[in-house]
């Protein structure tokens, strides 16, 4: 990333926090001339249209202070949907009750496992699957995704 790409990225961060989110990832997309940005959001709480949309006019208000972002073609900020991973702790208490797939280290392996996240306590995460419980501490988790269930 060059030096505009970083102070985008930080303009996006302060945004992202001011309005109570948190940045799952930051994407630049294109050739120096023509940039697309992507900012993916998340929360404690399910992320709205609407708030994508606060927080894509709230960074480009701030963008257009700064002379040298004037060649920015595209900030597209969306919430991070079911396909990608999570990333952080506290986006694991709204999916309680729902099934994951899980990668994970334990005793210097890896392991995968398909569960129901059923429950949090401090970084542990429990999980059962077919009635057996299963306790992963979130520092063990090498990719956790939310899977989607037609039940």
């Amino acid at each position: 990333m060059n030096i505009l790409d970083e102070k985008i990225k930080k303009t996006a961060i302060e945004v992202v926090e001011k309005n109570n989110f948190f940045l799952i990832d930051f994407i630049v997309r294109g050739n120096p001339n023509s940039r697309i940005y992507e900012i993916y959001i998340d929360g404690e709480k399910d992320i709205s249209a609407e708030n994508c949309a606060v927080v894509s006019r709230d960074i480009n208000s701030v963008l257009e202070l700064l002379p040298e972002t004037k060649s920015i073609t595209r900030i597209d900020v969306s919430s991070p949907g079911v396909d990608r991973p999570l990333k952080f702790l506290t986006q694991y208490p709204k999916h309680i009750n729902r099934n994951f797939e899980l990668s994970y280290k334990e005793g210097g392996n890896t392991k995968k496992l398909s569960a129901k996240l059923i429950s949090i306590k401090g970084d542990e995460l429990i999980f059962t699957n077919k009635n057996h419980e299963v306790t992963i501490n979130f520092n063990n988790i090498l990719k956790a995704k939310v899977t989607i269930s037609f039940s």
